[in-house]
């Protein structure tokens, strides 16, 4: 099948990445919907099997190109940090010694965000230069950097939280459009995952 328009691309691309969105009933969904791309559910659209297939194919970058190979330079950087990004948000989750962080202990809580920034800051050319060349990855850099500040300001769900545009779900969503763009699969990758 041919590749959509941008905006029926992104639109199927936001609930490949999210799982389950909450829209409004426009003529692209109801064309996805039509299409067999997405369906209703009772928490918003999600993505069925044919729409994942199809946008598998819509969403994997020319091989050989200079945009495949910055977002495979982009990829080999990325893994790294993931595994120091999983570290981060265990701690932030859990003390030393299992107990569940209630984060009432700022000194605690401010040694994790101090390790988050650290790693923001390795992070930080790699999606900017990334979001530079291809477009679909410009909104990437912005949202991690959101996220941050919210952690920040003392909101501490936006460092974990599945429901936010959290830190991790953010980093996340970055992760898996990169095994898109790429063609890869998360089981071959080395360490552990999200």
């Amino acid at each position: 099948m041919t590749a959509p328009d941008d905006a029926t691309f992104r639109l199927l691309h936001e609930v490949r990445l999210r799982g389950v969105v909450e829209l409004q009933e426009t003529e692209i969904v109801t064309l996805l919907i039509d299409d067999g791309f997405v369906a209703r559910s009772t928490r918003g659209i999600r993505i069925t099997t044919e729409g994942r297939v199809t946008h598998a194919s819509w969403a994997r970058l020319p091989g050989g190109g200079e945009e495949e190979r910055v977002a495979q330079r982009a990829y080999e950087r990325f893994l790294p940090l993931n595994s120091e990004l999983l570290r981060v948000c265990s701690d932030w989750q859990v003390q030393p010694g299992g107990s569940p962080n209630d984060h009432r202990d700022p000194r605690y809580d401010w040694s994790v965000v101090d390790r988050l920034h650290t790693l923001d800051e390795r992070i930080g050319p790699v999606a900017s230069r990334l979001g530079r060349t291809i477009d679909r990855f410009a909104a990437y850099r912005p949202r991690l950097r959101a996220a941050l500040a919210r952690v920040d300001e003392g909101e501490t769900e936006w460092l974990t939280s599945p429901r936010l545009d959290s830190y991790h779900t953010v980093w996340m969503q970055l992760h898996e459009d990169l095994l898109l763009a790429l063609g890869a699969d998360r089981a071959t990758e080395n360490g552990p995952g999200e």
